[in-house]
């Protein structure tokens, strides 16, 4: 009799959660209708000094919450991070902290252990649990998001839209990609062979003087669990949100050794790399598909490190570059001062920033100094960090922004 009025007195605080869960057949589940109810419900059964109770009131509620994706759990702009230890201390390491470990506390009578925190209600972040010395992916919480390291586990906020564009739409037809292909740069500029490959657009066979969006970090961006930016232009040109656009997915690897990447050289103000893609490849792509060649009809994409280049390539080579794409730029004083020095260029510019440990210091110093000199410029600031889940959500803005119908 005590252990069922125990259960039943739990499950009765539960109340209302505002993100419709699935229905199971667990009749202890309820649903929440405040953050604090779910506080309440939580410590009234890791309280419970039996173990074997506890153990009993414990289980069916952490199943409801893993089955119906609380975990962590998530009402309004709080949240609760959870995990069920086995002695060990545990901490959360995210973008909400810079990846930098912070530590839970342990509750009740019970190994629970639970993190709290505040966010934006439509924040999205990547994380992992910190058991010990160990980093692991969250085991209750099935939402993650490919990295350019492997997987993290994925807190969504209640408010958080998933990025549809990032899914095929039924009936869609599928633009093409093609293998790797190799250019040797030459001695003037970089002196190495660089790979890359080339969408081409649904009906290519049909279309002449395309748009071109060439694209560094071409391997992360094109691959659909990171960037998902073939996906993206299928959908937007099948259903005529933009015009049809040939892209160039650049690879900073060293295609003779993939785990040498040349990015760190490459994103960070190097003319050579800027007058490589410039004069050498923009050049064999014009001669070897049905391109625009004019500049208004040329962009370059990049995040972080790419996101500074993209902004350099417009500083320096706006003789070949209008389209200024930009994710996230980990810009340098240097960049933001050429702007700021400089007369106007006929540049058109995207630019994006998450607001959670992202680069968005840098970013409102570059946008104060576009604003100021007039430039035609789209800027988005998002609640979340420095991760693919933050960029692959805005890869439609920058096309439909440069290329739409």
């Amino acid at each position: 009799m005590r252990l069922s009025f125990i259960l039943v007195s739990a499950f009765l605080l539960i109340g209302c959660q505002q993100n419709e869960p699935m229905d199971i057949a667990d009749p202890a589940y309820h649903k929440f209708s405040s953050y604090n109810e779910f506080k309440a419900t939580i410590n009234a059964i890791t309280n419970i000094t039996d173990e074997a109770e506890r153990e009993a009131a414990l289980a069916p509620f952490w199943d409801s919450l893993k089955m119906n994706h609380q975990i962590p759990f998530v009402f309004g702009d709080s949240v609760a991070f959870l995990y069920i230890s086995d002695g060990k201390p545990v901490k959360w390491a995210g973008d909400f902290s810079g990846w930098r470990p912070v530590s839970g506390k342990e509750i009740g009578e019970s190994q629970v252990w639970m993190l709290e925190k505040v966010f934006p209600s439509d924040a999205r972040l990547d994380y992992k649990v910190v058991v010990g010395e160990e980093w692991i992916l969250d085991p209750d919480n099935e939402y993650f998001q490919y990295s350019g390291w492997g997987l993290n586990s994925e807190l969504r906020m209640s408010g958080w839209v998933y990025p549809k564009e990032t899914i095929l739409k039924e009936g869609i037809e599928r633009g093409a990609l093609s293998d790797n292909q190799f250019i040797t740069a030459s001695s003037s500029t970089l002196n190495y062979k660089v790979q890359y490959k080339v969408y081409t657009p649904v009906g290519y066979e049909n279309l002449s003087d395309l748009p071109v969006i060439y694209v560094t970090d071409g391997h992360e961006y094109s691959d659909d669990k990171l960037g998902s930016m073939l996906i993206v232009l299928d959908n937007l040109i099948t259903e005529k949100k933009i015009v049809p656009v040939i892209a160039v997915f650049i690879d900073p690897r060293d295609p003779d050794n993939l785990s040498e990447n040349k990015r760190g050289d490459q994103y960070t103000g190097n003319n050579k790399f800027a007058d490589f893609v410039a004069d050498e490849l923009a050049s064999i792509i014009d001669a070897n598909y049905k391109t625009n060649p004019s500049p208004d009809a040329r962009a370059i994409l990049g995040t972080s490190l790419g996101g500074w280049n993209s902004a350099f390539f417009g500083a320096t080579r706006s003789d070949k570059f209008h389209l200024i794409g930009i994710h996230s730029p980990a810009f340098d004083d240097n960049v933001i001062s050429a702007y700021k020095n400089m007369e106007k260029l006929p540049l058109k510019v995207f630019m994006s920033t998450g607001v959670i440990y992202d680069t968005q210091d840098r970013a409102r110093a570059m946008k104060a100094v576009m604003e100021d000199k007039g430039y035609p410029l789209e800027y988005i600031e998002v609640n979340e960090g420095h991760s693919w889940g933050n960029w692959r959500a805005l890869i439609e803005e920058p096309l439909v922004y440069f290329f739409g119908i």
